[in-house]
């Protein structure tokens, strides 16, 4: 997925899910951690295959980004100074963010999950093209209609969009 959708896709589910702006933003931030950590491709044709061998590796493996959300927990319980958890719980949310990150890559590709070297996943679109965009709308749907229970108000999102395509 492209990295607007990853950070909106992310930012409606995690909203959805805690209605708390400071942790969606914290989940925002991290829905690019995974992509980060391993740089911007390089220009160069054989440079940039290479580097394309090796993405998705150790960057996207859950495990890693379980493990340090088990750790911030862990401390929170055993030093429980409320800016220690405070900090810990933004920690927690942009390490949810990557793991949203990486599932999120899961359909539209294949990414890491028992060893970082082994992938799997379905391929439900191509990144970049018009079913990524489909699939983030309809995200962004779901999560108002769950968040709301209110038909009118996707109806009301429709009109809008509608205002928007050619």
């Amino acid at each position: 997925m492209k990295w607007i959708n990853h950070q909106i896709v992310t930012g409606f589910i995690v909203c959805t899910a805690t209605d708390d702006a400071l942790f969606t933003a914290s989940a925002i931030v991290g829905a690019v951690v995974p992509d980060r950590v391993e740089g911007s491709p390089p220009k160069e044709s054989s440079a940039y295959w290479k580097w394309r061998k090796s993405h998705r590796t150790w960057s996207h493996w859950p495990p890693i980004y379980l493990a340090l959300i088990a750790a911030a927990q862990f401390a929170k319980i055993y030093y429980p100074e409320p800016t220690l958890a405070f900090t810990l719980n933004l920690l927690t949310y942009v390490l949810v963010g990557a793991l949203l990150h990486i599932a999120e890559d899961g359909i539209c590709g294949k990414v890491p999950i028992f060893t970082p070297k082994k992938k799997y996943g379905i391929k439900l679109f191509k990144v970049g093209s018009w079913r990524e965009y489909f699939f983030a709308v309809l995200i962004i749907l779901i999560c108002l209609f769950v968040r709301f229970g209110d038909v009118e108000l996707l109806k009301n999102y429709f009109d809008v969009m509608r205002g928007y395509l050619p």
